[in-house]
């Protein structure tokens, strides 16, 4: 898919740096090129001396509809596929070593890296008509991003199984109720309390905040990074495989995945 606008917006303001993902007619999926630019925008803002919290939210209707499984099924199938310096592992590394406060404001559907992104988040903010999905085993793949172990810490065992075995969709009320995010907002004042909230925590020193979050987030490293490794070895493992084959076929196509004819065990 040509780009034909930046793929993210930064503003700075208030020590506030707001990142907007901006590829609305492709829904914010992550290609190669969105995750190395973010990957890239997080750690310019970790090292930016002026920068006291990041505001993350996306462009258009949706705030991201995860991986692009145009790129994704190009990448199965083309031997010579060449993928980004970062790509997803590199944004999650960022995620992961990000140590000032990061808000979200999910404007719109999240799905994938759309909804796993709060396991790494501080805040979340989302609009009453947002809506959320992990569609992992509607691709026929595994979890991502440590939220095999993030989503059960954040919501419970059982809420965290409904999101990541269903790909069913997860309404802002059912989100609030979870916990999965903080604090659901009206559309049209989405980004002004996003940006109310953000502006609060970095009316504070930077080195409390940093060292506030770096204190939340040690006991949490160790897990985050097993967890990654068991998710990468099952995603490296189905990916390409049967399911995952039906399930990027018939998105291609148009239709429904069938799993039902899938070899024994698929």
């Amino acid at each position: 898919m040509t780009e034909d606008t930046e793929i993210l917006l930064v503003e700075d303001a208030d020590r506030v740096r707001t990142i907007t993902l901006n590829r609305p007619a492709a829904l914010n999926a992550f290609n190669e090129a969105l995750y190395d630019a973010l990957t890239e925008a997080l750690r310019d803002a970790a090292e930016d001396p002026a920068v006291a919290v990041v505001l993350l939210t996306g462009g258009g209707r949706a705030f991201s509809s995860g991986t692009d499984l145009i790129e994704m099924a190009e990448r199965v199938t083309n031997p010579d596929f060449t993928p980004g310096k970062h790509g997803f592992i590199g944004l999650i590394d960022a995620l992961a070593e990000f140590d000032k406060p990061l808000v979200l404001a999910i404007n719109g559907l999240g799905l994938g890296i759309g909804l796993t992104v709060i396991g790494f988040a501080d805040l979340v903010l989302m609009s009453e008509d947002a809506r959320l999905k992990t569609p992992f085993t509607s691709l026929g793949v595994a979890p991502e991003a440590a939220s095999s172990y993030l989503l059960p810490r954040l919501v419970g065992r059982q809420n965290a199984a409904w999101i990541l075995l269903s790909a069913e969709w997860i309404s802002a009320a059912e989100a609030k109720e979870m916990g999965l995010v903080w604090r659901v907002c009206e559309p049209a004042g989405l980004m002004a309390e996003a940006r109310r909230v953000a502006a609060t925590l970095a009316s504070r020193p930077i080195s409390s905040l940093r060292e506030v979050k770096r204190d939340m987030t040690a006991p949490l490293r160790e897990e985050i990074q097993r967890a990654r490794e068991r998710e990468n070895d099952g995603f490296a493992r189905l990916m390409g495989g049967p399911a995952n084959a039906e399930a990027l076929a018939a998105f291609a196509e148009g239709r429904d995945p069938d799993f039902t004819s899938l070899p024994p065990g698929w």
